[in-house]
This record gives structure tokens, C-alpha cells and sequence, in this order.
């Protein structure tokens, strides 16, 4: 019966953890965006900053932001910001999509990447996958 109990009560706790997860996932990506991403991106088009903001990235498509002198190559590109899209950016955005303006930032390591897609999900609350370019 103890062991019944208990595993009743860890179902029950079950979506309260996983919440609490993804808070910590959230708020680990916004550090690490800020030491890895922040330099030269914002999250939002009321701070400046010399690279695209990056509030609604997921599914957007790739050099639509307006007022943003975009590289022909990723202007051109046709690349949707899919989470895997963004993985791929991250760890190797020259060899991603060669002749674009940003410098390589070479993120490998998958655990600060899906931190850091933890916190870009957090700033895309809008679904951008309705929405053509």
C-alpha cells in the first residue's frame, strides 16, 4: 500500500516537476544568451543591437525582419528557424549556410543548445508557422 501511495503522489508531483524543469531549462538558456547571443542580439526590436532581435524567432523564416540589412545569403535562403534549424545556426553557422555576415559562434554542446532553444521557445509566443514570407 506505501508503495501504491508513493506512486500515486509522484504522478500527482509528475507536472509540477516538469514545470519547475522548465523554468530552470528557461532561465539557464537566458544566461547563457546573454553570455553567448547578447553581444550582438537582442530579444526585441526596442533595444538596439547590431544583429536581428530574436523575440519570435521559431518558425520565422530566415532574413524577414524588416529594417534589418540581411546577407543575400540568408536573405536567399528560403530556412524556416525550426528548433533543428537553430540547433544546426548555433553549432556551425558558417558551414550552415556559408556567406552570411555573422561570425561563427560554434555552440556544440547540445545541452547549452537546448537551453538556449529553451529560452528562444520562451520569447516565441507567437506562432509563426501560420505565417508566410
Amino acid at each position: 500500500m506505501t508503495r501504491l501511495l508513493s506512486a500515486a503522489l509522484c504522478l500527482v508531483a509528475l507536472p509540477a516537476f516538469a514545470d519547475t524543469f522548465e523554468q530552470v531549462k528557461v532561465a539557464a538558456g537566458q544566461s547563457l544568451f546573454e553570455a553567448e547571443c547578447r553581444r550582438c542580439h537582442a530579444t526585441d526590436s526596442s533595444d538596439p543591437s547590431y544583429g536581428p532581435p530574436l523575440e519570435n524567432v521559431l518558425y520565422r523564416a530566415a532574413g524577414s525582419v524588416a529594417d534589418y540589412d540581411y546577407s543575400i545569403a540568408l536573405e536567399a535562403s528560403g530556412i524556416v528557424w525550426t528548433p533543428a534549424a537553430l540547433r544546426a545556426w548555433m553549432e556551425d553557422n558558417d558551414g550552415f549556410m556559408p556567406g552570411t555576415k555573422m561570425r561563427h559562434v560554434g555552440i556544440e554542446d547540445r545541452t547549452v543548445q537546448d537551453f538556449i532553444l529553451a529560452y528562444l521557445t520562451s520569447i516565441s509566443p507567437q506562432d509563426n508557422r501560420a505565417i508566410q514570407k
